[in-house]
C-alpha cells in the first residue's frame, strides 16, 4: 500500500522536505491566482492583475533560498515573489479588494506589494523600476557589514530598458551582495524577444560588466533552486552580484484573467507546447517517480491551500476599505 511506500530522505543532497516546500509553494502561487482568475470578472478586485501563472518555479526555487535578514524587490509581476517569502494570504486578498487591512493598506493592489516582515520591500508597475532600489539595498547592506543579499526579479522586457544596464554596472563596481533575477517569458506585453533584441542572450549581456551570470530552464524548479542558491551563496560571501536568467512562460495575457489568442500575437498552438511544460506537473511527477513523496501528500498539499485560500478570501471581504481621511496617508500624492 501507498503509505507503507518507503520514501526517499533526499535527491542529490537536497533533502526531501525543501524538495516538498517546492512543490507546496508553486501549488499555493497556482491555486491563488486560479481564484484570482475565476474571481476578478465579478468585479471586486479592482486592481489590474498581472498573473504569473506557468512561471511558477521561478519565484518558487528562487526564494526558497533567501533567509531572514534578506531583502527583495519585485516586478509587476509579484505574486510569487509574495507567496515566495511567506506573505500573509489574508492581507494579499485584503489588498486585491482594495481593504484597509491588505498588505498595503488596500492603496497598492496586485502591482504594488509589499510585506517587510518577511523581506519583500516592494514591487513596482514601471518596468525596471525596482533594479536601482535593489541595487541601492545592496549598497546600504555593503556599507553596514551585513551578511545579507539583496534580490530583484524582472522580464525580458526591462532588459529594453537603460536601466537595468545602469544597476549591473554599479552593482559590478562596488561588488554589491545582489542577485538579478531575469524571468525571460519571451513576450514584452505582446511583442516577442525576437523583434525587440538582436540577440536573446541576456545572461550574457551581463557578462560584459563582470556579473557572473547563468541561463536554467525556467520551467525546471530544481535548476532554478540550485541556481539560485549558487547566486545567494556567493553574493553572500562578497563576490559581488550575479544574474539568473530563467526562460519560462506565461500562459495568460499581459494583464488579466484569460487567454488571449484573439489578439493574434500569439497561438493556441504555441500556448498548449508550453502547458505540457508545466512545471508543477512535470516536478510532481519528478517527485513521485523518485519516491520523494506519496501522491495522498500531493492530495494533502492541495487541500490544506484551498483551506487556507478560503479563509484568506472570508476575511478579505469583511474586512473594511480604508477610510475617506486616510486615502492620502502612507503614498505619494501631488
Amino acid at each position: 500500500m501507498e503509505k507503507n511506500k518507503k520514501i526517499a530522505k533526499n535527491y542529490k543532497g537536497i533533502p526531501a522536505l525543501i524538495l516538498r516546500n517546492l512543490l507546496y509553494t508553486m501549488v499555493k502561487i497556482r491555486l491563488v491566482e486560479e481564484n484570482i482568475s475565476n474571481l476578478y470578472h465579478k468585479h471586486e478586485m479592482r486592481c489590474p492583475m498581472h498573473l504569473c501563472t506557468g512561471q511558477e518555479a521561478v519565484s518558487t526555487g528562487v526564494c526558497l533560498n533567501l533567509k531572514k535578514g534578506d531583502v527583495s524587490f519585485s516586478s509587476h509581476r509579484a505574486h510569487g515573489y509574495y507567496i515566495g517569502r511567506g506573505g500573509s494570504l489574508k492581507f494579499l486578498m485584503a489588498e486585491f479588494f482594495g481593504k484597509n487591512a491588505g498588505c498595503a493598506k488596500g492603496k497598492g493592489g496586485s502591482q504594488h506589494l509589499v510585506c517587510s516582515d518577511v523581506g519583500l520591500l516592494g514591487s513596482s508597475a514601471i518596468v525596471g523600476g525596482t533594479l536601482p532600489i535593489c541595487v541601492g539595498a545592496g549598497l546600504a547592506i555593503k556599507m553596514i557589514k551585513k551578511r545579507s543579499v539583496a534580490l530583484v526579479n524582472f522580464g525580458d522586457g526591462a532588459a529594453d530598458e537603460g536601466v537595468l544596464y545602469e544597476s549591473l554596472n554599479f552593482a559590478a563596481l562596488k561588488k554589491l551582495p545582489v542577485v538579478f533575477i531575469c524571468e525571460n517569458n519571451f513576450y514584452a506585453t505582446h511583442a516577442h524577444q525576437s523583434v525587440r533584441q538582436a540577440r536573446d542572450n541576456i545572461y550574457l549581456k551581463a557578462r560584459a560588466f563582470g556579473v557572473s551570470s547563468v541561463r536554467v530552464d525556467g520551467n525546471n524548479v530544481l535548476e532554478v533552486f540550485k541556481a539560485g542558491r549558487n547566486a545567494v551563496a556567493a553574493a553572500r560571501k562578497g563576490k559581488g552580484p550575479h544574474l539568473v536568467e530563467c526562460r519560462t512562460y506565461r500562459w495568460l495575457e499581459h494583464v488579466g484573467p484569460d487567454y488571449d489568442y484573439n489578439l493574434g500575437y500569439r497561438s493556441k498552438k504555441e500556448v498548449d507546447k508550453w502547458k505540457n511544460k508545466c512545471p508543477i506537473k512535470k516536478f510532481s511527477e519528478f517527485l513521485l517517480k523518485e519516491k520523494l513523496i506519496r501522491k495522498q501528500e500531493i492530495d494533502n498539499i492541495y487541500k490544506g491551500i484551498k483551506e487556507e485560500i478560503e479563509e484568506a478570501l472570508k476575511f478579505a471581504k469583511k474586512s473594511p476599505f480604508p477610510l475617506y481621511s486616510e486615502l492620502t496617508k502612507d503614498v505619494y500624492y501631488i
